[in-house]
């Protein structure tokens, strides 16, 4: 693996939730994006794997919420795989994919609110009652006279 350029220590995700360096594991391969003849030499494409089953840094309702809404992007060993080769030096591209990584567990940090059902207003079930009799009778009026009399 080859050295990091400067990340930090730390992925601070929000004030409860950081993820240390040691977590992940980041590679580098070569890109098929935008540089010329710099693409065949230098490996600028950043891969990051992140075993979200295994993490001890998020919390156990978030951790379930995540493996939820993104079970179906993990491998079969709960491994996480972002790459990034939007750009032509592997800084920026490992921090993209720490930033993609950071919208995704901020996506599911918070718990949904339950919704609370909540009584009909007086006018929503009057107006409601009306339209139903005002339809009626304008299927009422299609029929022929003396059918029901």
């Amino acid at each position: 693996m080859t050295p990091e350029h400067g990340m930090p220590a730390m992925l601070y995700v929000n004030n409860s939730i950081q993820i240390p360096r040691s977590e992940f594991e980041i590679t580098y391969a070569r890109s098929g994006g935008p540089g010329g003849q710099n693409v065949n030499k230098v490996s600028t494409k950043a891969v990051v794997r992140w075993n979200v089953r295994g993490t001890h840094s998020l919390p156990e309702a978030v951790q379930k919420r995540f493996l939820d809404r993104y079970g179906a992007r993990l491998t079969k060993d709960g491994h996480l795989i972002l790459q990034s080769q939007k750009y032509r030096d592997q800084p920026r591209n490992l921090e993209d994919c720490l930033e993609r990584l950071k919208t995704l567990i901020l996506d599911v940090a918070t718990a949904p609110v339950k919704r609370r059902p909540t009584k009909r207003s007086r006018g929503s079930v009057a107006r409601r009652l009306q339209a139903k009799k005002a339809n009626s009778d304008r299927k009422k009026n299609r029929r022929t006279p003396g059918r029901d009399d």
